[in-house]
């Protein structure tokens, strides 16, 4: 894997990273029920397959 690809695995990374706590945020703060569970397993979703990119970029 070159450089370069590696380097954009991990800016996806951070960007996944950052979606995911936007999500969590908005989730806790507006929304209730339902909404809120699946706003959050979507982040939490989201925060593990960031994880992997960025374990992908560092090996």
């Amino acid at each position: 894997m070159d450089s370069m690809d590696k380097m954009w695995l991990s800016f996806f990374a951070i960007g996944f990273m950052v979606l995911a706590s936007v999500l969590i945020t908005f989730a806790r703060a507006k929304t209730k029920g339902v909404i809120r569970f699946i706003i959050s397993f979507a982040a939490v979703f989201i925060l593990i397959c960031s994880f992997f990119l960025g374990l992908i970029s560092i090996i």
